[in-house]
């Protein structure tokens, strides 16, 4: 067997995807086993195991790409462990500018609103009498008597990490630096974090949020890298393994110095694999609708990139997809541009106080599960779903997971009863209702964006998105809808062809008219000549290597900033700017000073691409049905019921219709035709 193998692992809370990629045969070999929350290395190390296996001469893995929810998990205290001990160091008299905050509230008018808990306690927050100014001149220097006591009192803390945040620090960090090496000296072992290596910007509360987090996921993402390669060395799997960051770029084990760039590496890697679906079948606007059993969540491609931002509230609440700003913790990090809804197949069907019919935001999740699980009696979406005659009534997963529709039926009859309606009827109400909330995520990242959703095509993937899509299609008018092979995976498949990411940024604080730009343009050489460095020493191709120089800018009084392209003056730059606001808010002011807050510098490189020219075929499934009822405009009628694995290039389909395969059903509704092209499914509305 001549070959390797290309590994992606997508760890989640319920279920670990893996797609490893066969080098001799361009095939693609899937598997979803349970996910283990208090060992999560476990589930990763067992999928792996179990697919090598499967071949009577084990292949040699010759990467792995890897996302998971596990900083995610920690600050939502949901990995059964306490947070590690944090130590924070700042400027004397800023020692509660972490429990301050901005003094925005995530509720206005709730008297009792709680904030987040704090990740460092009071005790715990230590100061040294220093001072920097904001032009990074220093007014109060440093005094070693004062390090030397500040190392002797976190001896008696023994923190498990020490995070150093001084006023201004962006503009010179030496006292930073100072501090870091001294604290390295005296607590041997011991992570220590600088916001100047992490956040180098202004603004006080969030440089030194940023920093916090970091601090204390440091411990929890070391140790479970360390663990994980631990464990894959001693299953004999020695495969350089690399992180999904939450910008969408992998990044080498070398991440543990930024542990907080992986919050949202689970849902940056579908965002990554619509973007990159959508370059190899030439869609250049993609929306990227990702519904699970838990949630929805939607992202824009323009151009062919993911829309990325700078800042994130980690562990955060939202509503109606939107993040509610003040009930998090902010972390200033490229992050893909995501919303999120509760919103999946597990989403839980009730009645409020006045009657009417909800759903969500509670999820059945994977246990007890819908009620056609046979462990719940609470209707739930999927419940839904096999009421309407869209989901296969034996069994999913290719007849191996038994579905007992009657359980469903009863379900969901419980609510038909209350509200006086028909079992189908109200069935019908709760798939209206949700994907109603679901097209609401997409309108954030499109109208909200100043994006017009009609320009684009959706790419639905997730265990319930080809089920919806259409619908959620129609209501936003999109007529195109791409689902991609083996949609439930689509996640773990699209980390094997991710690209390496490096990203780098320095205050600038100038406005156009003042900017040095001789020497911007040394600092972006200098930022790349280190990020070329690292990508090199990562693996990547060095011919694939290509930068990208950005500022973050904005009108002179200005509170937030828009992120536009470097240009060849300084004039340029500006016209960029005003260009940009116009697109996101109709209008812009051309007299108006434009001030350049920060300068951005983004590297990426390509590792040794896999075959994509032989399209990985489809396992195959257990034909159950060639026809169905289906409830439609208020009566069931016969519609076709599809295999995916048997249709061949270029078929054509015209709705109703269900197309099936192992992993997800994809329906198609009245007025939409499907086409079978170069490996995926396109799905188009007929025009009116």
């Amino acid at each position: 067997m001549p070959g390797t193998l290309r590994v992606g692992i997508d760890v989640g809370g319920t279920f670990t995807d893996l797609a490893a990629a066969e080098s001799w045969s361009g095939r693609t070999v899937t598997r979803k086993v349970a996910s283990t929350p208090r060992e999560p290395h476990r589930a990763v190390v067992d999928a792996i195991t179990t697919i090598l296996a499967d071949y009577e001469a084990t292949p040699p893995v010759e990467l792995l790409a890897h996302s998971t929810t596990i900083a995610t998990n920690a600050l939502l205290g949901q990995l059964n462990l306490e947070l590690p001990r944090v130590v924070l160091v700042t400027t004397e008299g800023f020692r509660d500018v972490i429990e301050i905050g901005r003094q925005n509230r995530s509720e206005l008018y709730n008297l009792f609103v709680q904030r987040p808990r704090q990740l460092v306690a009071r005790a715990d927050r230590l100061t040294v009498r220093e001072r920097v100014d904001f032009q990074g001149n220093v007014l109060q220097a440093l005094e070693e008597k004062d390090v030397e006591h500040l190392c002797e009192e976190l001896r008696e803390r023994n923190p498990a990490a020490v995070a150093i945040c001084l006023l201004h620090s962006y503009a010179n960090d030496a006292h930073e630096r100072h501090l870091a090496k001294a604290v390295a000296q005296a607590l041997p072992g011991v992570r220590v974090t600088t916001s100047s290596q992490v956040d180098p910007q202004y603004r006080e509360y969030e440089r030194c949020s940023t920093t916090v987090v970091n601090a204390v996921l440091a411990p929890i993402v070391e140790d479970y890298l360390e663990r994980l390669t631990a464990a894959l060395g001693a299953a004999g799997i020695h495969a350089p393994l690399y992180v999904m960051r939450s910008d969408g770029g992998l990044a080498s084990k070398g991440i543990l110095t930024r542990p907080a760039a992986l919050i949202e590496s689970g849902p940056a890697s579908g965002a990554m694999a619509a973007a990159a679906l959508g370059r190899r079948i030439g869609i250049a606007r993609l929306l990227s609708f990702d519904m699970g059993g838990t949630t929805a969540k939607a992202g824009a491609i323009v151009d062919g990139v993911a829309q990325v931002v700078g800042e994130f509230e980690a562990a955060g609440a939202t509503h109606s997809g939107r993040a509610i700003k003040g009930s998090g913790y902010p972390v200033r990090f490229p992050f893909v541009d995501l919303a999120e809804v509760s919103a999946g197949g597990g989403t839980i069907a009730w009645l409020d106080d006045a009657g009417s019919l909800r759903v969500g935001p509670l999820s059945a999740g994977a246990d007890p599960g819908p009620a056609c699980y046979g462990r719940s009696a609470q209707p739930t979406v999927t419940d839904a779903n096999v009421v309407l005659g869209r989901l296969n009534q034996k069994g999913l997963l290719g007849g191996t997971f038994p579905i007992e529709a009657a359980a469903a039926r009863a379900a969901v009859e419980r609510l038909a009863l209350v509200l006086g309606l028909s079992l189908e009827t109200t069935a019908a109400g709760i798939i209206r209702l949700i994907d109603h909330a679901m097209a609401r995520v997409l309108r954030i990242v499109t109208v909200e964006r100043g994006l017009d959703p009609r320009e684009f095509a959706m790419v639905a993937f997730g265990g319930a998105g080809p089920l919806h899509a259409c619908a959620v299609a129609d209501e936003l008018g999109i007529t195109r809808i791409v689902v991609p092979q083996h949609p439930g995976l689509f996640c773990a498949n699209g980390l094997l062809d991710a690209d390496l990411h490096t990203d780098d940024i320095h205050a600038v604080l100038q406005s156009t008219g003042e900017m040095d730009y001789a020497g911007l343009q040394r600092w972006f050489e200098r930022s790349e000549q280190r990020a070329r460095a690292s990508l090199f020493e990562q693996g990547v191709q060095p011919e694939t290597i290509a930068f990208r120089r950005q500022y973050d800018a904005r009108y002179r009084g200005q509170s937030f900033e828009l992120t536009v392209d470097h240009g060849d003056c300084a004039e340029s730059i500006a016209q960029r700017f005003h260009d940009a606001h116009r697109s996101r808010y109709g209008y812009d002011v051309p007299g108006e000073v434009v001030e350049l807050v920060n300068a951005r510098s983004t590297g990426v490189g390509c590792l040794p691409a896999r075959d994509a020219n032989r399209l990985p075929p489809f396992d195959r499934t257990e034909r159950h049905e060639n026809k169905r009822r289906l409830w439609l405009d208020g009566s069931f009628r016969n519609v076709p019921v599809l295999q995916r694995d048997a249709l061949e290039g270029g078929t054509r389909i015209e709705g109703p219709a269900i197309v099936e395969e192992y992993d997800c059903t994809t329906y198609l509704a009245p007025q939409w035709s499907l086409r079978a092209d170069r490996g995926v499914l396109l799905l188009e509305k007929a025009a009116e």
